[in-house]
């Protein structure tokens, strides 16, 4: 094998540059610091001094360690770590996880957005206060669409199952019939177990009373107790139905002229018929042609009243008694209505009944 007899040594000019040795079988690498034999291989030189300040220690017998086993026998916490053999994956991981890091606050970031504006948009536009025009316009559609039942119309539905028809039966006038009918008026149930409210002078006389409830059925009656002062007269049916109904009676102390009013009753043995009109005064006296006695603190009305309304309810729009129809005014015998009638308050009526006033 030939070697190269000639050594290439580096210029000055550039002490770090790397020389190399050619001949056909070997290349030399030439580095400062080092010698180089003629088979191409690096020869250490030895130090001519050092300036650490460390002691020198004996050199081992068996001579240099190879750096590969100096390494080896080193401190492993000292060894500064080897570098990652995947460079590119190691970057590409941290690279993913800083994108999903700026994802997440991306996602709060919307998530606190969107809930700052729906909290934010009823503060905004505040719901619209309802105003009278609006309440007003309300009832008035709902009017229009829905037929409401008129307050005379809930008056009489209320009273209708308390109101009775009463006759009175008696002989004829040869005295052989005791079927002859020698009245006809009208009663209110004011207790369920059968007690009913009428006029004195509708049952006074007769031999017989005949009840009629309001759903048809009849039964006889007697006479439990009486007020003549107020043309009272309290009955006791012998069988009632089994849901008949008390009429609801109200106190006549607020009442006013004005008010409106209903009576009904069976005028001239007609009905039941409902009469409507207003209050035209109140604690009125009154005598009646045929009569002796004066009555006084009766409620004056102008619902039309006849003969037969005698004893029926005078009720309010709420279909409740406040009085107890007795007698009209007749500037002459013709006993027909004028437009002035009268009632017994219902606080007279119930004292005659041994309830208490209100």
């Amino acid at each position: 094998m030939k070697t190269s007899t000639a050594l290439q040594t580096a210029p000055a000019r550039y002490p770090n540059r790397v020389h190399g040795v050619r001949n056909r079988d070997t290349v030399a690498l030439y580095q400062p610091g080092f010698d180089i034999d003629l088979t191409g291989e690096r020869m250490r030189r030895p130090a001519l001094y050092s300036s650490s300040n460390r002691p020198a220690q004996a050199a081992d017998d068996s001579g240099a360690q190879p750096p590969g086993q100096a390494a080896d026998t080193a401190d492993p916490s000292s060894a500064p770590s080897p570098p990652s053999r995947f460079p590119r994956a190691a970057r590409l991981a941290k690279r993913l996880a800083k994108n999903q890091l700026y994802l997440l606050w991306s996602v709060v970031g919307l998530l606190a957005l969107l809930l700052a504006i729906s909290f934010s948009s009823p503060l905004r536009n505040p719901a619209r206060k309802l105003t009278q025009e609006d309440i007003n316009a309300a009832v008035l559609k709902t009017l229009e669409t829905t037929v409401l039942p008129s307050p005379g119309t809930r008056a009489y539905d209320t009273i209708i199952p308390s109101v009775v028809r009463i006759t009175g039966l008696g002989k004829d006038k040869d005295g052989k019939d005791d079927n002859e009918r020698t009245s006809v008026g009208t009663g209110v149930v004011i207790v369920d177990k059968g007690v009913i409210l009428t006029n004195l002078h509708v049952v006074q006389g007769a031999q017989t009373i005949k009840i009629t409830f309001a759903d048809g059925l009849e039964s006889t009656a007697s006479i439990t107790g009486v007020q003549p002062e107020n043309d009272l007269a309290v009955l006791q049916a012998h069988k009632i139905p089994d849901d008949l109904i008390a009429a609801t009676m109200r106190s006549t102390a607020d009442l006013a002229p004005g008010d409106q009013v209903m009576a009904v009753g069976y005028p001239f043995g007609i009905g039941p018929s409902a009469s409507q009109g207003v209050i035209s005064g109140l604690k009125r006296n009154f005598r009646s042609p045929e009569g002796k006695q004066m009555m006084s603190n009766l409620i004056q009305f102008d619902a039309a009243a006849n003969p037969g309304n005698s004893g029926g309810p005078l009720v309010t729009m709420d279909g409740e008694v406040i009085g107890i129809v007795t007698a009209i005014f007749n500037p002459n015998q013709q006993r027909t209505f004028v437009g002035i009638g009268f009632a017994v308050p219902i606080e007279n009526a119930a004292s005659a009944a041994g309830m208490p006033p209100f």
